[in-house]
């Protein structure tokens, strides 16, 4: 299937006329903030109706495993699609891909919300990939270890994995508590792990397995007091929790904005601390692999890519910021906690998510005790709830769930297995 046909389906509209597809993507303004200041659940359900294509009947709960894009950025990717295929807009000696440009106004509007500096921050496709670029980037040697928790993602491990293999360098896992008591118990465990042999810890900044956020600041201060470096596999923040890089202090960030931040698939971001920038090896070498003066845009030289999927990053990005930060995190946790609240009364669940507001945003994850869960999980389906787990399950709020699908979602376990 063909790019623009693969984009059209994923957002419902493969098989429409292309005008017929382009005024579903017509974007209208945002509710208005008197709205939101005078009936909130208004304001959220006008926002989900008009800026998603999120079908009435379908409640969304898995945005942890990946984000649903907004209505501007899909537009913005469509658009493009449509210019390049036609060459429309396109000066003679353009090209409609990306392929060498640092956009640097892109990368410098979105250093500018993360909190770093323009030279430090490359566009990447996805975290995975910016995990991999920091751990094959580095200079280790057989002996030298790395220390990971036992919470990663394959996309946080199996890089250290490989280069255990291939270089003898060293990975040593440290357990972290399900649920943990405190973000000071976190960080004990991993600062206390420490050895000195240790040359880098790789830790998510919140947990694909629960949800549970990290302590980055306090590990990655006490790391740097010991000479150690640190790697954050940032998957699950930008757009679900605020992020100010230069803050946390952490040498390296990689992230996915199309899981919380409204963007296509395919978008990811890689933050370098200027002082490591001419330290890496390029992750992908071809022309400009060494020329250092490109700083951190030296990692974007990957070939040929699509730059439709960034204008839809860049726009994500805008309507994130119009809709306002502050707000759209406030949304995820009031949410979120809701859920958690509910969770809390079913004796036949365990929750796996603290009670302590600092170690999650907008997920919740608990487990089943002694229940087959198989029929939940197909009244679900059935039911157009979509859910991630098995005997674990993960809940995953934004601001397009509407309290009705954590109700559906409630009364399907009910109907299913006899839970709530």
């Amino acid at each position: 299937m063909r790019r623009r046909e693969a984009l059209l389906t994923a957002a419902g509209l493969f098989g429409m006329a292309p005008a017929t597809a382009k005024a579903a993507l017509d974007v209208p303004a945002l509710p208005e903030d008197k709205l939101f200041s005078r009936d909130p659940e208004s304001y959220w359900l006008k926002l989900r109706r008009e800026q998603f294509l999120l079908p009435e009947g379908r409640a969304f709960l898995n945005v942890g495993s990946l984000g649903v894009a907004a209505k501007p950025a899909l537009a913005a990717t469509f658009n493009y699609l449509t210019q390049s295929a036609s060459l429309e807009g396109l000066t003679s000696d353009g090209l409609p891909r990306w392929g060498g440009e640092p956009f640097d106004d892109w990368r410098q509007e979105l250093a500018d919300f993360v909190g770093c500096k323009k030279d430090e921050l490359a566009l990447t496709r996805n975290t995975t990939e910016g995990m991999n670029t920091i751990c094959q980037g580095l200079d280790l040697k057989a002996g030298d270890e790395v220390l990971l928790t036992d919470q990663e993602h394959p996309g946080g491990t199996f890089p250290w994995i490989q280069k255990q293999a291939r270089f003898g360098v060293q990975v040593r896992t440290v357990p972290i508590a399900i649920p943990p008591k405190s973000p000071a118990e976190i960080t004990d465990r991993v600062i206390s792990a420490i050895g000195p042999r240790t040359r880098i810890i790789s830790f998510s900044g919140i947990t694909t397995t629960t949800g549970l956020v990290t302590p980055i600041r306090e590990i990655c201060q006490a790391a740097r007091a010991k000479g150690v470096l640190t790697l954050i596999d940032g998957a699950h923040m930008n757009g679900q929790v605020p992020v100010n890089l230069h803050e946390l202090g952490c040498d390296f960030f990689a992230g996915s904005p199309h899981k919380w931040m409204f963007t296509p698939c395919g978008c990811g971001l890689l933050y370098i601390r200027e002082e490591h920038l001419d330290k890496l090896w390029v992750h992908t070498a071809t022309f400009n692999w060494d020329k250092y003066d490109l700083k951190a845009a030296r990692f974007m030289m990957v070939g040929t890519n699509n730059r439709a999927i960034f204008e839809g990053h860049m726009a994500a990005l805008r309507f994130l910021k119009q809709i306002g930060p502050d707000r759209v995190y406030g949304r995820i946790h009031q949410l979120a906690r809701g859920v958690r609240e509910r969770v809390a009364k079913l004796p036949q669940l365990e929750l796996l998510t603290p009670d302590d507001d600092r170690l999650y945003a907008g997920m919740v994850t608990f487990q089943f005790k002694g229940v087959d869960t198989k029929p939940l999980y197909e009244l679900a389906r059935k039911r157009g709830i979509w859910l991630a787990g098995a005997e674990r399950l993960r809940i995953s709020t934004h601001i397009h769930t509407r309290p009705a699908d954590l109700d559906a979602f409630f009364q399907a376990m009910h109907d299913s297995i006899g839970i709530g």
